[in-house]
């Protein structure tokens, strides 16, 4: 069969490569088309049709902004579709976009699957709608969207949570070894993520950073995004603060603890048992818009929305600020709070289920 897939983001790249293997254990002729990354890439054994590098756009601002590039994407991945003729459509979250190829694709027939659900159910639940009439197969990853499309008429299948199917398959982890290959020191590290985006980065690196006077037993490494360079990280590195790219989750499970931007990453962290303080910060205008439009909505990381209580600390705009980072790493570092929330990543992996999701995802696809 032929499978053309849409990722739009760094973790739609890891999560529909792990599918497309899982895919061509099913169909070992498969063809791929595809709009991802460097996973994808790897998999496949050539370039996506486009980067997504080339394709996030982040906040109301920065997508007004860059709003004519975004139609001619839309137009091209249209065209380039009627070309390729695929069997399946795969479309991995990025809604904006890929609602708008479904609705183009089912108009076609060509059948369209969906598979790591939008955020829906935090905001523009209009898009169900959508969803109903243009997707086929609405494949979920979070337990509690079984039980959301539910609700609005949409059979969705709970396949199980891809990261954990990432997780499993990593290495056995060499501490040492990955200190002495980064050229870190020997003492305990403190990991630092960021984000992905330049601007985003910039913003939470210098809150970060700040509690360094506090923690001075520790070093500092900041995970590298592999969509920035890495000159654009040297004017923050010296002898206690290093950085390390593409190796997020090696650098994780080298970690005592971890600073983390709200996002993916905090769940990615959380399944590989490392306690950590999620941060948020956005522009005043994005963060007022954004409080406006998400509704229902108690926490904003994954972590804390599974799990339907807070189990890590999340420090949200005025909340972000260095005596709260002080106060709030000090506790996961030892003690109580950190044997806690060990405690609870336990029951969040039990919730999200054992690996096979990809799998499962894959198994689902190919029966047609």
């Amino acid at each position: 069969m032929k499978y053309y897939i849409i990722a739009g983001e760094a973790s739609g790249d890891l999560h529909a490569s792990n599918l497309m293997k899982s895919i061509l254990k099913k169909d070992s002729t498969a063809e791929f088309r595809f709009w991802g990354g460097d996973l994808m890439t790897a998999v496949a054994g050539f370039q996506p049709v486009k980067h997504y590098k080339d394709l996030a756009f982040m906040g109301f601002l920065e997508v007004a902004k860059n709003l004519t590039t975004i139609l001619k994407n839309i137009k091209f991945c249209k065209d380039d579709i009627q070309k390729f003729k695929p069997d399946v459509l795969i479309l991995v979250d990025y809604p904006g976009f890929n609602l708008r190829i479904a609705e183009f694709a089912k108009g076609l027939g060509i059948k369209v699957i969906y598979y790591i659900s939008p955020q829906l159910w935090a905001w523009k639940e209009g898009r169900v709608e959508k969803i109903r009439k243009f997707v086929d197969e609405m494949l979920v990853i979070l337990p509690f969207e079984k039980d959301f499309y539910k609700k609005h008429n949409v059979n969705a299948h709970f396949v199980g949570h891809p990261l954990l199917d990432a997780i499993a398959d990593l290495p056995e982890m060499d501490i040492a070894k990955f200190k002495a290959e980064h050229h870190l020191n020997e003492k305990e590290i403190i990991a630092l993520l960021p984000g992905s985006r330049e601007q985003e980065v910039t913003k939470m690196l210098e809150l970060m950073l700040s509690v360094r006077p506090h923690f001075k037993e520790y070093q500092f490494v900041i995970a590298g995004a592999p969509s920035l360079p890495k000159d654009f990280y040297q004017k923050y590195v010296d002898e206690n603060v290093h950085f390390v790219s593409n190796k997020t989750y090696d650098l994780l499970r080298s970690s005592k603890a971890a600073l983390v931007t709200s996002g993916t990453a905090t769940l990615e962290t959380a399944l590989l048992n490392i306690p950590e303080v999620v941060c948020y910060k956005s522009s005043t205008i994005s963060y007022e818009i954004g409080k406006r439009v998400v509704k229902n909505i108690k926490y904003i990381s994954l972590v804390n929305l599974i799990m339907d209580e807070e189990i890590v600390t999340e420090l949200i705009q005025k909340d972000l600020n260095t005596k709260r980072l002080v106060q709030e790493l000090s506790d996961i570092l030892e003690g109580e709070r950190r044997n806690k929330m060990l405690q609870d990543f336990k029951k969040l992996q039990e919730k999200l289920g054992g690996k096979g999701a990809s799998d499962e995802a894959a198994a689902l696809i190919v029966k047609g």
